[in-house]
């Protein structure tokens, strides 16, 4: 599915129920909105043009700015509110995925000789 945007425009390439994977065409001077995911992180890898990521921390008033070139990834962690911005022209990458709990592991017992 190919959607259009302000910004450009974006095409669903696959996604499942862990992982969403789009390719975005990005145009120079604009921006998707700001937004935030709850419970995903979102990537962006950029195989053509130059786009700035920004990300607003949670534990500061700062907004951090990241500059991708061809080659660059970069990961926004979930519930922070970010934003892409087209520098040029552009097309990259953006994957969707559900964070795992590593340490999801609730031990009754240590375990030992039976």
């Amino acid at each position: 599915m190919i959607a259009g945007k302000v910004w450009g425009k974006t095409k669903e390439i696959f996604k499942n129920a862990n992982l969403e994977f789009h390719s975005i065409h990005f145009k120079a001077g604009y921006q998707c909105s700001e937004h935030r995911h709850q419970s995903k992180s979102n990537g962006f890898y950029v195989i053509a043009g130059k786009m700035k990521v920004k990300v607003w921390q949670n534990e500061y008033e700062h907004c951090d700015e990241t500059i991708l070139e061809p080659g660059d990834f970069t990961i926004v962690k979930p519930g922070l509110y970010h934003q892409f911005v087209g520098l040029e022209d552009g097309v990259a990458f953006e994957l969707y995925w559900a964070d795992l709990l590593h340490d999801d592991i609730e031990r009754l017992t240590t375990g030992g000789e039976a």
